[in-house]
C-alpha cells in the first residue's frame, strides 16, 4: 500500500476516540472497505485487478467518518477526513 500518511485532523479524531490508525489500515488492506455503497465496493474490487485507486470509509461513532485512500500507483495510502479531501 505504499507509504502511509495521515492528516492532522484525522489523527486528532482518532486520538480523541482512542482508535489506532493501524486498525483502519488493517481493515483497508484486508479488503474490508467499511461503509460504502454497492457501486463503490464494486469499483474497489475492480481496482484490485486493474490498478486503480482504492477507497474505504469508516464511521467513527460520535465523531464522523474517516477515509482511507490508496493511490492507483500504490505509492501512498492516506488516512483522512472527508473534509480534508
Amino acid at each position: 500500500m505504499g507509504r502511509t500518511v495521515i492528516t492532522p485532523a484525522a489523527r486528532s479524531m482518532l486520538e480523541q476516540v482512542g482508535l489506532s490508525p493501524v486498525a483502519l489500515l488493517d481493515r483497508h488492506c484486508g479488503g474490508d472497505w467499511g461503509e460504502l455503497e454497492a457501486d463503490d465496493i464494486a469499483e474497489n474490487e475492480l481496482a484490485l485487478l486493474t490498478g486503480k485507486r482504492l477507497l474505504s470509509s469508516y464511521v467513527i461513532p460520535g465523531s464522523g467518518k474517516v477515509w482511507v485512500i490508496t493511490e492507483a500507483d500504490r505509492s501512498v495510502t492516506t488516512i483522512l477526513l472527508p473534509e480534508d479531501y
